[in-house]
């Protein structure tokens, strides 16, 4: 018999998520950000540094949110193949989650129906965008992660060919985040997945943000490339806040997906300082 879960509870589990994902940054993300303060030396960068830090502690006493950009709203749902949802659609439960959300915390309210013409708010943050994978067991694991979309937007996807190799990969990362400039927020996390086709590579690009902090690809050969690819993009000196200084990028990393033998996709999806997201098991 499968295992059956209502969509009031899974629309109570969202509203919740997207509530702390909002006002609570992630321990290790406020970590490392209290790190990269020890470390850096430009004045004006560590000033920056000192209102990110005082910023994420307001926010989780304050219950305000982390950034005014509180992000369209991605929802990562990982379904036990053994769960059978009742009362309503997974979209609809999803929605009705983030709508109770971002009413009841008063959260900014960015979505708008059409891209181009009328571009009328839906007044709710809704529709969430879903990513669904089925997997084994009878679990629903669901992971809210508002996006802002400055740095959405300074994000990139660039079919390069299989003879670029290690370089062209690394060389596109820099430019992503040196095109970015200030304009993603710095600083940054780097989220990059090799590999896919066009559709899959953006997407493990944005998975790959909810890796802890400093926790590198388990193929030394990735692992390395994270970290060279972390040197070069903290040497370009753009800094936090693009004020000058040491540190531009917090962490970067990298998937590796299979892929044809004509291509090799790279995409960059970088995030600002504000690496929000919540995770919760029904």
């Amino acid at each position: 018999m499968p295992r059956l879960i209502d969509s009031d509870e899974l629309s109570r589990l969202v509203r919740d998520l997207a509530l702390k994902a909002n006002f609570v940054l992630p321990r290790d993300v406020r970590d490392v950000l209290s790190s990269a303060l020890e470390l850096e030396r430009v004045e004006l960068a560590r000033s920056a540094l000192e209102d990110l830090v005082l910023n994420f502690q307001m926010a989780e006493t304050e219950k305000m949110p982390i950034c005014q950009d509180c992000g369209l709203a991605v929802v990562f749902v990982d379904w036990g193949q053994e769960v059978l949802l009742t009362g309503g659609s997974l979209q609809e439960a999803v929605d009705l989650g983030i709508r109770d959300a971002y009413v009841e915390g008063y959260l900014r309210k960015s979505v708008v129906y059409d891209p181009v013409y009328d571009r009328r708010n839906s007044f709710d943050n809704t529709p969430a965008v879903i990513h669904l994978r089925m997997v084994p067991g009878d679990r629903v694991e669901v992971t809210v992660a508002p996006k802002g979309m400055g740095s959405e937007n300074m994000s990139a996807i660039r079919m390069l060919k299989p003879a670029d190799g290690e370089e062209g990969v690394l060389r596109f990362i820099e430019e992503v985040v040196s095109s970015a400039g200030p304009n993603s927020c710095p600083p940054v996390v780097v989220g990059v997945a090799v590999g896919g086709n066009f559709e899959t590579a953006p997407l493990w690009a944005k998975r790959s943000l909810l890796r802890p902090m400093g926790q590198r690809n388990p193929d030394p050969r990735y692992a390395r490339l994270e970290e060279e690819a972390l040197r070069r993009i903290n040497r370009l000196g753009i800094g936090a806040g693009g004020y000058g200084g040491l540190v531009t990028a917090l962490d970067v990393r990298i998937e590796a997906l299979p892929t044809h033998i004509a291509g090799m996709p790279v995409a960059v999806n970088l995030c600002c300082h504000a690496l929000r997201h919540a995770k919760g098991v029904i």
